[in-house]
């Protein structure tokens, strides 16, 4: 009962934060900022977001950005999901390497 909970507020949270993001990002031209995946701790308090960066040249920089800036980023989430969840979670950001890892096997295959 407690997975289906928590998978359904994953899904919500991956996406409100992808609306959020996209809207962030239309300002900033050339870059593009998607969450891949979201997990929710059992008490629903930690959200853990993967997001994909694309130029990934510019995802130390983008994280950075996005880590200091992420009580404001917690803030709109509120906004949006104040009606659904009684606590909107502390928020974690990571990058989700992954499409860049299977580009390198890509080559590497290739060779």
């Amino acid at each position: 009962m407690q997975e289906t909970r928590q998978n359904r507020i994953s899904r919500l949270l991956q996406k409100e934060l992808s609306l959020i993001f996209e809207t962030e990002t239309r300002k900033m031209r050339g870059v593009m900022v998607s969450v891949t995946r979201v997990k929710v701790s059992p008490d629903l308090g930690i959200c853990t977001a993967y997001l994909s960066i694309f130029p990934s040249e510019k995802g130390e920089e983008l994280m950075a950005n996005i880590n200091s800036n992420e009580k404001s980023i917690r803030y709109e989430l509120g906004k949006r999901v104040g009606k659904q969840l009684r606590i909107v979670p502390e928020l974690r950001f990571f990058i989700d390497d992954s499409l860049d890892y299977i580009e390198r096997i890509d080559e590497l295959l290739k060779k």
